[in-house]
């Protein structure tokens, strides 16, 4: 397996050269198990275990590039340390913690996977699609099982609605249809990661691709809902040369991201937005403004707009929730100092 095939480039080499100096492998994260990993390297795939000396926050994740150690003897290494990531995906932590979860790292596409039916859900792909530009790569709505809908025209006409730019491309996992449209961006060294609610058919989409059976899948129950197949992230190579990074279906996705990535997610709103008469316009009942204008003459959805907001709103709670933390870490910090200068003997 050559490192090429892997996603390896210059940038990589540059980090990589005073790992190299000290003996050091390069090796990429296929999967990652609570503790222990699995690398693939120029040797083939091995075991990887996290130096005890990396920090939690600095453990790796799926599609890291790794600097390990090799164990004499085994096919097992030792992880040192982790390459500057050139993207990262990330969500808030579940529940109520104010922390970042990297979900996956150095990814080039995101196939946004949704499927005909019930799945197909406009506001959840304005989320996906928000969380796909925050995190550096590039993002493409897949929509599958187009062999199982006579409306295929109708539903693909709401998610172009609200893609602005972003391809939108129906395709069957199960029959092979629409399949060749994917080919561009699965060449060489390109990492693709499929991102979406269970029962999609992510798992079946990359089956198809490999060419054999190398996910476990399942039908949707009787209630047209997803079942989980895939309980952990793990990079699986394509015959041409490719990445596909399997996720775990999201029943939730909650952002971590600042608001100017709306920027890119909701192109129409900030157009109309920037027509208003004033520059602080709330777009709730000032004069002058453009965006109720263009919900009114129907030029923008009232359902977009108000998911605009939604997740405005969300980024900007977000925004409060990580200085409250940070200031709680400060003090913290401050109180230990104080507590260490009086236990100072001079």
């Amino acid at each position: 397996m050559q490192l090429e095939d892997l996603g390896w480039s210059a940038q990589l080499e540059d980090a990589f050269r005073p790992h190299a100096e000290v003996g050091l492998i390069p090796a990429r994260i296929a999967a990652r198990h609570h503790g222990p990993c699995e690398l693939l390297t120029e040797y083939g795939r091995i075991g990887g275990v996290p130096s005890g000396k990396l920090e939690r926050a600095a453990l790796p994740v799926a599609g890291d590039w790794v600097a390990a150690r090799r164990l004499e003897g085994e096919r097992k290494a030792v992880i040192e340390a982790v390459l500057p990531r050139r993207t990262a995906f990330t969500r808030k932590e579940a529940w109520r913690r104010t922390v970042e979860q990297v979900v996956a790292a150095n990814i080039d596409t995101f196939f946004l996977v949704a499927s005909f039916g019930q799945d197909l859900n406009a506001r959840r792909l304005e989320r996906y699609l928000t969380a796909a530009w925050d995190s550096g790569g590039t993002p493409v709505i897949v929509v599958n099982k187009c062999d199982l809908t006579e409306a295929a025209a109708e539903d693909l006409a709401e998610v172009e609605a609200i893609a602005f730019g972003v391809p939108v491309l129906p395709v069957s996992a199960a029959t092979g249809a629409g399949l060749e449209a994917l080919a561009p961006y699965l060449g060489r060294g390109q990492t693709v990661a499929l991102l979406g609610s269970s029962g999609v058919g992510k798992s079946t989409l990359i089956n198809r691709l490999v060419g054999r059976d190398v996910l476990p899948t399942a039908a949707t129950s009787k209630e047209g809902r997803g079942r989980h197949t895939t309980t952990n992230r793990e990079l699986v190579p394509l015959p041409g040369g490719a990445l596909l990074l399997d996720t775990p279906g999201m029943r939730e996705l909650q952002l971590w991201a600042d608001e100017s990535v709306l920027d890119a997610s909701f192109t129409d709103v900030v157009s109309h937005a920037s027509e208003c008469r004033f520059a602080d316009c709330s777009h709730l009942h000032e004069p002058g403004c453009a965006v109720r204008g263009a919900i009114e003459a129907g030029a923008l959805g009232e359902e977009r707009f108000e998911s605009y907001l939604k997740l405005q709103r969300e980024l900007r709670a977000l925004e409060v929730r990580k200085d409250a933390r940070l200031l709680s870490e400060a003090r913290k910090e401050r109180r230990r100092r104080s507590r260490s200068m009086k236990n100072v003997k001079y």
